[in-house]
């Protein structure tokens, strides 16, 4: 397989974080998925994107458990 971006053929198996918006906030989803060590594309597989899809309505419904791990401040100027 070669990156369609970049035509490298460095593609690797990587534990990535996908960041999914909802409002202000932002939710962290660590996933599994191929990533091209030339240009850092990634490719998801169907199963991958499934779970993503299942999350993003889970947290859209509020029937998902979030852990806060952190806290983004705003300087008001």
């Amino acid at each position: 397989m070669r990156c369609v971006i970049c035509s490298s053929p460095d593609i690797e198996e990587r534990e990535v974080e996908e960041e999914i918006r909802i409002g202000n906030d932002i939710v962290v989803v660590p996933v599994k998925t191929k990533v091209c060590a030339g240009c850092g594309e990634r490719y998801y597989d169907r199963k991958t994107m499934t779970l993503l899809e299942e999350i993003e309505d889970k947290l859209e419904k509020k029937s998902i458990n979030l852990r806060v791990v952190g806290k983004v401040l705003k300087c008001q100027i």
